[in-house]
């Protein structure tokens, strides 16, 4: 007969290394050697496709509506909104069950998309539905991170958290490769409604693949204090570590300067600066996502590789050196390589900054330090205005160029700030 663990505990591990041998086998560890997080891979999956095919479908009406680089912007800054929730989602991270929120976010974001789909299929979609509806998505999205990505280090251990959160950067990858492209060129041959369809099938797979991970569900502290007072409580916690305090600093350089410019213009560079319908929207973004793919498992096949800092820090760097690159281009093709690149680069951003988050705190404060990175990110709705009402007056290419040399700046500024990270391979101190 079998036992069911009861809610509650930490599952059980094994350790992906021991027992692949081969590139694909290491590269695939975490995947393969531990069922829990192969159904939260396959749960995060579905939830990006969602995401990405919902992003690319309501921006594109954004400014097919509007033909307005600030409304768009508008648009962006209102969807990401609940960013700002993110320190309060971090909290209820740490005291609550993770894989509960998760279900809630994931039933939320059904229920949005759908209301959302049934509106544009009635033709009643007017601007102020859509921001209306980004709001409502964003809310569960955003809020749900602090719980998505602490819960990776949860079912898979430390020593395999570098592999396992590369993963999950793939999977989102695989979406951004996938998601854009049948968003446009559904938005061509069948329009926006169905593509918001298939955005809300995306999300009801995310749902039923997170059921069953129920009886994985456990809280990580014993916190009892209100949620402010746990909010006041890790924001002293991180002020007081230097290795934190600096990832979350670039985290914040990178999505004042550069993220926004990625979550609202594109529709912009694909028309005005690219000529792009909107299939070739979709194709610009399947290349980044061609190249966060690659980028994800060049990472995953690493491991728990040495200068996990230095890696981070020194992508980034190149990272928005590509961009200032592609807001110089006119030539689509050029483009194209220019956005795989930027794609490969992403990961090492990306994937990194939740890893050295997770790594350089102590388990109990894993949510919270996350909320902090969510509210780091959360700057992105002003940022897209201030980016806005600048590329409104001197043109998106040159607001994207002068983003991305300060991005480099800062970035190199605050590597001579703290030395050690560049140093960083994973030890909590």
């Amino acid at each position: 007969m079998r036992h069911r663990r009861r809610p509650g505990r930490r599952p059980r591990r094994r350790t992906p290394g021991v027992s692949t041998g081969t590139a694909v086998g290491r590269t695939l560890g975490s995947l393969r050697d531990n069922r829990a997080f192969r159904l939260f891979w396959f749960s995060n999956l579905f939830f990006f496709g969602g995401v990405w095919t919902q992003t690319l479908v309501l921006g594109w009406l954004a400014w097919e509506t509007t033909h307005s680089d600030f409304l768009v912007a508008v648009y962006t800054a209102v969807r990401l909104a609940p960013l700002l929730l993110g320190p309060f989602a971090g909290a209820f991270a740490d005291r609550h069950n993770r894989v509960r929120l998760l279900i809630v976010a994931a039933s939320w974001a059904l229920v949005a998309v759908s209301a959302v789909a049934t509106l544009a299929s009635l033709g009643k979609a007017s601007y102020w539905v859509l921001v209306v509806g980004g709001l409502a998505i964003g809310l569960a999205q955003s809020p749900s991170q602090p719980a998505r990505a602490s819960l990776v280090m949860d079912l898979v251990g430390r020593e395999n958290l570098s592999n396992a959160n590369a993963l999950n950067s793939m999977a989102l990858n695989m979406t951004q490769v996938i998601g854009p492209a049948v968003g446009g060129l559904m938005i061509t041959g069948l329009g926006a409604p169905a593509a918001l369809w298939v955005s809300t099938f995306w999300y009801a797979i995310s749902l039923v693949t997170l059921l069953p991970l129920r009886e994985y569900g456990r809280v990580a502290g014993g916190h009892t204090g209100s949620a402010l007072r746990m909010v006041s409580s890790g924001l002293r916690d991180l002020a007081r570590n230097r290795l934190a305090s600096t990832v979350l600093l670039i985290t914040l350089a990178a999505n004042t300067l550069l993220w926004p410019i990625a979550q609202s213009f594109m529709p912009v560079f694909a028309q005005e600066s690219l000529g792009l319908d909107a299939a070739g929207l979709g194709w610009l973004l399947t290349c980044a996502g061609v190249g966060g793919l690659t980028g994800s498992l060049v990472i995953a096949w690493l491991g728990d590789f040495r200068f996990k800092g230095g890696m981070f820090v020194v992508g980034t760097a190149i990272w928005g050196t590509l961009w200032s690159l592609f807001a110089l281009s006119h030539d689509p093709v050029v483009s194209f390589v220019l956005m795989t690149a930027i794609g490969v680069m992403s990961a090492a951003f990306g994937v990194l900054q939740t890893t050295l988050l997770l790594m350089t705190t102590d388990e109990s404060l894993h949510g919270r330090a996350l909320g902090v990175q969510e509210l780091a990110i959360g700057i992105m709705p002003v940022a897209s205005l201030a980016l806005g009402a600048f590329a409104e007056h001197y043109g998106v290419g040159g607001t994207t160029f002068v983003s991305a040399v300060l991005l480099v700046a800062a970035v190199a500024a605050l590597g001579l700030w703290t030395p050690v990270l560049l140093r960083y391979s994973g030890s909590l101190r």
